[in-house]
């Protein structure tokens, strides 16, 4: 039981004193002019708990002060009205009478535009980086005094080098490609002895691992990306920390995470969220299981546990300009605190975007999370955007299985068919592969034919597409599914390195025309909305031939995709109500003007997109 002491000071105290016993005081630092007054200050030290906290500033004031069972901690409530100024304010710590310690705290002046920030949009295409894998562009900070994982590129699951500084020197291949946002995998401060490259566990919110760079750099990467048209999404994750968390030696309450007699893991049984007979232990145990036992599950249900994570991320919002999350593991956490924490984070923001993890491959599941979905129980989300696991899992089983009237395409089909379970269906993330599954080239057995099908339906699909880096030019995982060769190093980042795929030395031939397909492919979608904000009709497949429509009141443009091993002619009279008065189209990718009052002629396994004319 939390005990709350109500107080409002006054202080003229401006004596700094030479010893502190506070350690900590989070966030760092705060804004003013947030939608929001209120702020919650984690203060961290040595027997703090009677101290009182004083401040004197205008505009500002201490609401309340709340002690818990830790005698090292106190969290200070304060308020900030709309008329505080920018500028350091002074917190002093009085034991009694006595002035124990002071600190100053800043408050900052926000971006102008800030809370009008324009989130990632169908009309965006993610570039997905897991950092340490991508290239080095500072060897100094590979090997970092005090952190427990130095470098070990020889092994799989070993840090490798990839840092911000990498991602800042290559921002023009990037751009030069088509995308418009790069979507980092956990930047955040990792110190766990092993497997720490992937940066899933968290063990300080509010500093980027140093082996990456530092808040600074991280920021600094934002602003660059931005003038050169690329938006930041980070990649969050409130469900669990890493066992090597600074409070995990001295947690603030006994409920700050969820404990159980024993090691207990989650079930994994996400379906609990929506199924009307699952019970209340397997419920418990998703939720409060821990995801492994080097990742402590948090509890979002104690309330200052819960402040704490959102404005964390408010804080990296404002901070580092981001312009969308990506939400890692959505259905593990309180699911009640999930749908306050993006109701929070919108409230702020009202044009961001947040993306959740919800890895089902029944849409029903996924549309759960969606805002604006009435759901049976009456859960009511504010997630504005999914993974789509669905069509990904679906587009995999289309190219490679057996055209039969169950098999293949139809299989994509019906997935798509689906969408009306989702209250806003443009807005899901659609993607080839990912950073937790095995790389889509390999998916497709390494076949270059399925592989321009493949990136053609992600690309002029309904959604906002993400494709992993490396996915460019064909980058496979041979060996297994193993993450850290899934993850596996992109050529050229590294000094040294024989193959080159920034500038294309040393590609295979294969390679290079992949890349250029993929570009080809980006750079003119970026010109289209019909492709970004257009409908979709589909038509279903016949022959292994799979067609869709995207169109708006101005351009239509026609998707054929032919799975057959040789030429077909595709017979359009069943496409009349698309087609309507056009009489030809022209083949985005040849260049070639198909007339439209004959049958196509589509070449074998090979991807067109008519322009209709």
């Amino acid at each position: 039981m939390y005990r709350y002491l109500c107080m409002l000071y006054l202080c003229g105290y401006t004596v700094v004193l030479a010893q502190s016993p506070i350690s900590r005081i989070e966030p760092p630092n705060w804004w003013v002019g947030m939608k929001q007054p209120g702020l919650q200050l984690l203060v961290y030290g040595k027997d703090i708990r009677h101290l009182q906290p004083e401040i004197d500033y205008p505009g500002l004031q201490i609401s309340r002060v709340i002690t818990v069972s830790n005698p090292n901690y106190l969290f200070i409530d304060l308020r900030i009205s709309p008329q505080a100024q920018a500028g350091t304010l002074r917190i002093h710590f009085k034991d009694k009478d006595q002035l124990v310690a002071t600190h100053d705290y800043e408050l900052w002046a926000r971006e102008p535009g800030s809370a009008g920030r324009q989130g990632f949009s169908p009309a965006d295409v993610m570039y997905l980086i897991t950092p340490d894998r991508f290239a080095n562009g500072d060897t100094t900070n590979d090997q970092v005094a005090g952190m427990k994982e130095g470098p070990d590129r020889s092994f799989k699951g070993g840090r490798h080098g990839g840092d911000i500084a990498g991602i800042r020197q290559h921002l023009d291949y990037i751009a030069g490609l088509g995308f418009t946002a790069v979507w980092l995998n956990p930047v955040l401060e990792n110190d766990m002895p092993r497997y720490s490259y992937h940066g899933y566990s968290t063990t300080d919110y509010y500093r980027v691992d140093p082996r990456f760079g530092t808040n600074e750099s991280y920021r600094q990467l934002s602003r660059e990306a931005r003038a050169k048209g690329i938006k930041l999404i980070m990649d969050m994750i409130v469900n669990h920390c890493g066992l090597e968390h600074w409070w995990m030696k001295d947690l603030p309450t006994p409920d700050w995470i969820n404990q159980w007699p024993t090691y207990t893991g989650t079930n994994h049984r996400r379906t609990v969220h929506q199924d009307p007979h699952a019970s209340r232990y397997d419920h418990r145990r998703m939720v409060d299981g821990w995801f492994v036992p080097s990742m402590p599950d948090l509890n979002q249900r104690n309330e200052l546990m819960a402040t704490y994570l959102t404005q964390n991320t408010l804080w990296w919002i404002e901070y580092a300009g981001l312009a969308g999350i990506r939400m890692d593991t959505y259905p593990y956490p309180d699911a009640d605190y999930m749908a306050e924490w993006t109701r929070r984070v919108m409230e702020e923001y009202p044009n961001f975007n947040i993306v959740g993890e919800e890895w089902a491959l029944d849409p029903a599941i996924v549309s759960y999370w969606q805002k604006g979905k009435q759901n049976s129980n009456g859960y009511t989300s504010e997630l504005k955007s999914l993974m789509d696991f669905p069509l990904q899992h679906y587009l995999v089983e289309a190219l490679t299985s057996e055209e039969s009237w169950n098999k293949g395409w139809r299989q994509l089909y019906e997935c798509l068919a689906k969408d009306f379970l989702y209250a806003d269906h443009m807005n899901l993330v659609v993607f080839p592969d990912n950073h937790d599954m095995s790389r889509m080239y390999a998916q497709l057995n390494r076949d270059d034919e399925l592989y321009r099908l493949a990136m053609t339906f992600f690309l002029t699909v309904r959604g906002i597409p993400q494709v992993y880096y490396g996915t460019e030019i064909l980058m496979a995982n041979p060996g297994g599914g193993d993450h850290g060769l899934i993850r596996a190093d992109f050529p050229g980042g590294w000094p040294g390195d024989e193959v080159n795929a920034f500038t294309g030395h040393g590609l295979r031939a294969e390679q290079l025309e992949a890349r250029e397909f993929v570009s080809k492919l980006l750079n003119w979608r970026k010109q289209k909305r019909v492709i970004h904000h257009g409908k979709l009709m589909h038509f279903a497949p016949e022959d292994g031939v799979y067609v869709y429509f995207r169109y708006d009141d101005t351009e239509t443009l026609m998707v054929i995709l032919n799975k057959n091993e040789a030429p077909y002619a595709l017979a359009l009279d069943r496409f009349a109500e698309m087609l309507g008065s056009a009489s030809q189209g022209r083949d985005l990718f040849s260049g070639k003007t198909y007339l439209l009052n004959q049958p196509l002629d589509l070449p074998p396994r090979s991807p067109l997109v008519l322009e209709l004319e």
